[in-house]
């Protein structure tokens, strides 16, 4: 089934779930500031979208900036941060059986459905 990490007050997470919606297609929706993915799934996703754990973090956010900006960090440490700090994680995030994608821009989502 296809999962959507999804933060309803974002408005390119609101067009991802829109993407989906109007696929008309199974999904499951996981609002992932109330439900933080663990460090196993985040590396899972990691892995299905082909990227490096920083290119999954938003580093713009103040969390980062006044935590982790600037800090030499391990994949393993920038995913704990993502674990500890779930605001961290860009959004919307796409997954299905095999593949994961970052919904930005919001058509991109129609690759994996």
């Amino acid at each position: 089934m296809i999962k959507i990490y999804h933060n309803p007050r974002c408005r390119k997470s609101r067009e991802g779930l829109a993407v989906l919606q109007d696929a008309k297609v199974k999904f499951e929706i996981i609002k992932y500031l109330d439900t933080p993915p663990s460090a196993v799934e985040l590396k899972e996703i990691l892995k299905k979208i082909g990227i490096k754990p920083l290119e999954l973090v938003r580093t713009k956010e103040a969390i980062w900036k006044e935590k982790f900006k600037g800090k030499e960090l391990s994949d393993a440490e920038i995913i704990k941060a993502m674990v500890r700090f779930p605001k961290l994680i860009e959004r919307p995030i796409v997954v299905n059986a095999t593949k994961a994608i970052l919904g930005r821009p919001a058509e991109l989502i129609r690759d994996i459905i």
